[in-house]
């Protein structure tokens, strides 16, 4: 599994020169965890992770398994993490000097930094799955993978999803 992961992602490595001059120089690591989860992940620089619980219970074909690394890929090259921790300093801090000027409690300032997360934050990581998204399919495409197992795996994710639900 380790050397069929690590196979797509190095065709995936070139390809993202054309959102990034400086990504295919990352020292890109690639590594299976061992776990039923569903997951998948890619540190900035490069560091990818899969778990096996993703391309074991779903099935997941080649192109699949291309499309997952591609979006994770992706929020490494467009720096999401990055934003997403600047953006939460900067929303606390201005909660916090907001409670202190106006003399609100500590009870207060929870409150609004829930609001933030529930409201503001959410959003911002909606854009950056979209963004991932279409970044990672092109990334795939340009790699030789057919983008259109793009449908063939969020539908699979959501039967898996509606399963584990009811």
């Amino acid at each position: 599994m380790l050397q069929r992961v690590r196979t797509f992602a190095s065709r995936l490595e070139p390809q993202t020169a054309v959102f990034r001059r400086d990504a295919p120089g990352w020292k890109w690591e690639v590594n299976v965890i061992s776990s039923n989860e569903l997951n998948a992940f890619c540190m900035p620089g490069g560091k990818i992770m899969v778990y096996s619980g993703l391309i074991n219970q779903l099935r997941l074909t080649d192109d699949e398994i291309a499309i997952v690394l591609g979006h994770e890929i992706s929020h490494a090259l467009r720096e999401h993490s990055r934003e997403q921790v600047s953006q939460a300093i900067a929303a606390q801090t201005a909660i916090g000097i907001g409670s202190a000027l106006f003399g609100l409690g500590e009870g207060s300032a929870n409150l609004a930094n829930a609001g933030y997360e529930a409201l503001i934050a959410t959003r911002f990581s909606r854009t950056d799955e979209a963004e991932a998204d279409r970044i990672g399919l092109e990334l795939a495409a340009r790699a030789g993978h057919d983008p259109r197992a793009g449908i063939a795996f969020w539908r699979n994710m959501c039967r898996h999803a509606a399963r584990a639900a009811a």
